[in-house]
């Protein structure tokens, strides 16, 4: 299939594949695609629990933790849109914005907090393009927390919630060539490679090449 097809239709319920990290716990609605019914009426951003994280709608308590976290020179290097220095009050701003943007269905943003220690280590998120029923997930953690595997149990949680209660067909992301960590999050959480683009993106006024990964929900197990 490829961006921009509707769903056929055809039966998916049985559909296996072995090797996926997760499954999908799906009522399906085999014509909900062709409607262009991807997603439902939400109200709250939903908390989402996985074996050793909590994600959740951030709060504007955690606005100092972003800025220190997400402001640190490392972290700001590998995204695309996190300035260096962190202005303060941007994460002030941002924050109040999620609800507004979640309610219009354009995107869901979560901290990542540890679940033992109720400690905020990052973001998740998820860009929603509801005219096409797919969503590109972007996120980072502190660099202190680098290396545990939290993104991609985080990612994993991300991708069942958009198929599972958003009902998109497609999850998308995207890491620069350099940044190999955040294409293992995205080969973890079950996506897979497909395509490179040259200078396709301008990051502090040097133009760098972008890795693009994508996941089709009916590569997942439904049961």
């Amino acid at each position: 299939m490829s961006v921009g097809t509707s769903f056929d239709g055809r039966d998916v319920s049985n559909l296996f594949i072995s090797s996926h990290p997760f499954s999908l716990r799906v009522v399906q609605n085999n014509d909900i695609f062709a409607r262009g019914d991807c997603m439902k009426e939400h109200i709250e951003i939903p908390t989402l629990i996985s074996n050793r994280l909590i994600l959740r709608p951030f709060a504007l308590s955690d606005s100092k933790q972003v800025q220190r976290q997400a402001g640190n020179p490392s972290v700001a290097a590998t995204t695309a849109t996190i300035p260096h220095p962190y202005p303060d009050g941007a994460a002030e701003e941002w924050i109040s914005l999620h609800a507004e943007w979640f309610q219009k269905g354009i995107n869901v943003n979560w901290a990542i907090v540890l679940k033992e220690k109720n400690e905020l280590i990052g973001c998740m998120s998820l860009g929603i393009n509801k005219a096409h029923c797919r969503a590109e997930i972007a996120y980072w953690i502190g660099e202190e927390f680098w290396n545990n595997g939290y993104c991609s149990e985080a990612a994993r949680e991300s991708i069942r919630y958009a198929f599972e209660s958003l009902n998109l067909n497609k999850i998308t992301s995207r890491h620069m060539s350099k940044n190999q960590s955040s294409g293992k999050v995205m080969i973890n959480a079950g996506m897979e490679k497909e395509g490179y683009l040259k200078q396709d993106f301008c990051k502090n006024g040097n133009f760098v090449d972008m890795v693009i990964y994508g996941l089709l929900r009916e590569k997942v197990l439904f049961q």
